[in-house]
């Protein structure tokens, strides 16, 4: 097991109802003015944005409006979140909504605060002295960013999307009540799935190092996902389903099941470069297609992580004479399950070609500055295979 620091301070407020709480948990900690951010109108439809400005300024809480935070969310709009911000002197940043809205709000909280663009931030030119705290009403499960210390953003003009880690990032309180994902769309309840696990997997089929009882909380993760999401499909307001999905959302990326081993996001930042070119492209649905890909590519560097995973999580029998077929199954059973929940397994699928296959990879290396790293490594000719393999 290797050394490792684990550190989770958001304070977390789960089940139902919770989210009425907000304004006596706002003045609880002496807060004054909130910036409230949120992406469509479906905060607006189902009244939840009336109920939190309601229980807000019941509690004596200014706020300010900042909606229109978008799938993939981009850095121009940010920017105008952050001008807003530091004109209107907030001191909280509340984000309403799921993964797009709560990572944008990260970066206006971050960018209010300091004297620098954001993509420098991003883009590790600069690193951040401050930032104004965060809090979060959660309403999709599938990022993990009401706890993690990522926050990830697109510029629109240079079409990147890249992310980057800061604890400025850690909300200081979410919120998360599983009847606000009642309504979420089936193919966004999917790809929000698809999420979770990716966050667990890389964390579990990183570089080769012990760490069993990470591995086991992974694996319990996973197993629980896998059933979770069938019930959620099945059932859109089974709140049992839709809790343990929402819970594992946010442990598959508070760090917990990666405690002892690195995190490998190869999948991620080969998926990054679909939705960072082509944001119409749901992030769920991109890794739906990377990931298995990804797996095939890699399995044989790393056989045993392959086999363990096919065994613990899909309960494939292991073949003894041939762990290949193990492995193999247990990529199968992935991409049958990623299907079944109405997921994309190829780039055409996406409406992405061969002709995009060149550009998508050598950005994902920086221009060639960087190599990605896991069971192997992965620079702009390994990449290209793999999405190859995706056409």
């Amino acid at each position: 097991m290797n050394n490792f620091i684990y550190y989770a301070p958001t304070k977390v407020y789960f089940g139902k109802g919770e989210h009425e709480k907000v304004g006596e948990i706002v003045a609880g900690y002496g807060f004054k003015k909130v910036f409230l951010h949120f992406g469509g109108g479906s905060v607006k439809r189902s009244g939840l944005l009336d109920t939190v400005e309601t229980k807000l300024r019941e509690a004596g809480i200014d706020l300010v409006e900042f909606g229109g935070a978008q799938p993939n969310p981009v850095i121009s709009h940010a920017r105008e979140g952050i001008a807003l911000c530091r004109r209107e002197g907030c001191d909280l940043v509340l984000a309403v909504g799921g993964g797009s809205a709560i990572d944008e709000s990260k970066v206006i909280a971050v960018g209010s605060q300091n004297d620098a663009d954001p993509w420098e931030f991003t883009t590790k030119k600069k690193v951040p002295e401050k930032a104004l705290p965060v809090g979060v009403i959660l309403t999709l499960a599938a990022t993990g960013s009401e706890m993690s210390a990522s926050a990830v953003i697109t510029n629109d003009e240079l079409g990147l999307k890249r992310g980057y880690n800061s604890d400025f990032h850690r909300p200081l309180f979410s919120i998360l009540n599983p009847e606000l994902t009642y309504t979420v769309p089936p193919y966004q309840t999917a790809c929000g799935i698809v999420d979770i696990m990716m966050h667990t997997l890389e964390r579990y089929m990183t570089i080769p190092s012990e760490a069993e009882i990470s591995d086991r909380i992974a694996e319990g993760l996973v197993k629980t996902v896998i059933t979770a999401g069938r019930a959620a499909m099945a059932n859109p307001k089974d709140y049992e389903a839709r809790a343990n999905l929402m819970w594992a959302g946010s442990l598959s990326h508070n760090d917990l099941t990666g405690c002892g081993r690195s995190y490998m996001t190869v999948s991620h930042q080969i998926e990054h470069e679909l939705s960072g070119m082509f944001p119409e492209v749901a992030h769920g649905a991109g890794l739906a297609v990377i990931f298995p890909a990804w797996m095939r590519y890699t399995y044989k560097h790393y056989l045993s992580r392959f086999t363990q995973y096919a065994v613990r999580v899909w309960n494939c029998e292991m073949n003894f004479d041939h762990p290949e077929r193990t492995a193999l199954e247990g990529i199968e059973k992935t991409e049958e399950y990623f299907r079944s929940i109405g997921m994309p397994l190829r780039l055409s699928e996406l409406g992405i070609g061969e002709d995009s296959i060149h550009e998508m990879a050598v950005k994902c290396t920086n221009y060639g500055t960087r190599v990605l790293k896991g069971p192997i490594e992965y620079g702009e000719k390994e990449i290209e295979e793999i999405y190859r393999l995706c056409l």
